[in-house]
């Protein structure tokens, strides 16, 4: 058959690495493998059961191998991950790890197996936490080394390829990470408030979507929220605040919540995050650092004005089309949706820009090809030596 026919990667054995996830590495991962599939490669993803469980990855026609990577640091599961990570990429033409977790074990996987001739991609989608410290020490000395050590680093944001280029990277390419497109609105705005006892259509309701983690800053919004309850510019009840996601940080905002008897629903991991923007007023994104936010892209693409800090890739994703406010700063951030709430025109113009702003960002299918022209790029033609 023709290479057209047969598709650019044909016959290439690509291992796809990543930790454990339960955000936006797993969900892009999982956007990209059809087109992966169909560009002729044989795929396999290496990472946790319940990562797999999570987002299907073998729903895509790719094959699933077990790897241990978790998302902390510990030396011995490390290790072992190494090892398991050798014996289940043997064969593979390419390794792609996606985030600094991921690369770290296939870094030492490579090393180990003597392949320094079979490429190694890495793409960077967070920074590193920003705790000090030995942990953090010994991170950044093995982020040197495994961004040095990739053929490729693909970068979710353009603060990230500099970053990797200031350590040695040899190949820094920016990469944008597009959100795959929510599915439509199950529900009205009226029966969603209403399942969240917002009785009173005029009570104004923001929207937090993303893991409950100390990166998205919920402390801030929790600070926030305090000072809507007795904010005068409010005319009616102050806003509930809902977030959907889960994670470490559950049982400590919970028991903040209702220490300060705060106007803030946890509701836990959701599937119908076009249900809860459809109904919100505000979207709000307290981070600590961001790359290329999925809620950031959902909440423009759904014209919900957004309530931002002005950290890492968002300014460059959202242009004009979010309010942004400095990190850290609770007083900022509650002013802001403040001003959004109080004033119709801004509340305007902000929902018309969502969507035009969004309009000029790749999508899932010019992701995909990005990486597939990588691969080939690293691999040659199909029939040809590789690189």
């Amino acid at each position: 058959m023709s290479e057209q026919q047969d598709g650019p990667l044909a016959g290439r054995r690509i291992a796809e690495v990543l930790a454990t996830s339960t955000g936006g590495v797993g969900t892009h991962l999982r956007s990209v493998l059809p087109a992966l599939g169909g560009a002729g490669a044989s795929v396999r993803v290496c990472g946790p059961q319940a990562t797999e469980k999570l987002f299907g990855f073998s729903a895509t026609g790719a094959a699933f191998r077990r790897v241990g990577i978790s998302a902390g640091l510990d030396p011995l599961a490390d290790l072992g991950a190494v090892h398991a990570l050798r014996r289940v990429t043997a064969g593979a033409d390419l390794v792609h790890a996606h985030g600094l977790r991921a690369g770290l074990v296939a870094a030492a996987a490579r090393r180990l197996a003597g392949e320094r001739s079979r490429p190694l991609v890495l793409t960077l989608h967070n920074a590193l936490p920003a705790e000090g410290g030995l942990r953090r020490r010994v991170l950044q000395a093995a982020e040197a080394a495994t961004i040095r050590g990739a053929d490729i680093v693909l970068a979710a944001s353009a603060d990230l390829a500099a970053h990797a280029s200031r350590l040695g990277a040899p190949d820094v390419r920016v990469a944008p990470v597009s959100a795959p497109p929510l599915a439509p609105a199950r529900r009205s705005r009226r029966e969603v408030r209403r399942e969240l006892g917002m009785e009173d259509d005029t009570r104004p309701l923001i929207v937090a979507v993303g893991r409950l983690h100390p990166q998205k800053g919920y402390d801030v919004l929790l600070a926030a929220a305090a000072r809507w309850r007795t904010d005068e510019r409010l005319r009616s009840a102050p806003p509930l605040v809902v977030v959907a996601g889960d994670g470490p940080l559950h049982e400590q905002l919970t028991a903040q919540i209702r220490a300060q008897d705060l106007p803030v629903r946890l509701l836990g991991r959701r599937t119908d995050v076009a249900d809860l923007l459809g109904a919100a007023d505000v979207c709000v994104l307290p981070s600590v650092w961001e790359a290329r936010s999925l809620t950031a892209q959902e909440a423009l693409r759904a014209g919900v004005p957004l309530v931002a800090t002005r950290v890492g890739g968002l300014p460059e994703l959202v242009g004009t089309a979010a309010d942004l406010v400095p990190a850290g700063n609770a007083e900022a951030l509650a002013d802001a949706v403040v001003d959004v709430l109080t004033d119709p025109e801004r509340t305007t113009r902000l929902s018309a820009a969502g969507p035009r702003q969004a309009a000029g960002w790749p999508d899932e299918a010019a992701t995909a090809r990005q990486l597939v022209a990588v691969y080939r790029e690293l691999l040659g033609p199909p029939g040809g030596p590789d690189r």
